[in-house]
């Protein structure tokens, strides 16, 4: 199972099939691809998976997704059915 992780967009460059940004993930700025999002703007959330954003999210979508995260975080790999 792959898993795409919710960022917000700190910063954009370029256009096209060359448009990236800085994304920030708790704190961690990553070079992020945003060819497939080209709606994102600077402030918004969005998904990545490997390198490349893929949606956009908002706010409380995104926040959601965190919390649901960390819960996961919490069970240190324990599998409930």
């Amino acid at each position: 199972m792959c898993l795409g992780v919710p960022g917000r967009v700190e910063s954009i460059e370029g256009e096209g099939l060359l448009r990236k940004g800085k994304v920030s993930f708790s704190g961690i700025v990553k070079d992020v691809a945003l060819t497939y999002v080209p709606e994102a703007q600077v402030g918004d959330h969005v998904v990545v998976h490997v390198g490349v954003a893929i949606s956009v999210l908002n706010e409380a979508e995104a926040e959601r997704v965190l919390a649901a995260y960390r819960e996961l975080e919490g069970d240190e790999g324990e599998i409930h059915d």
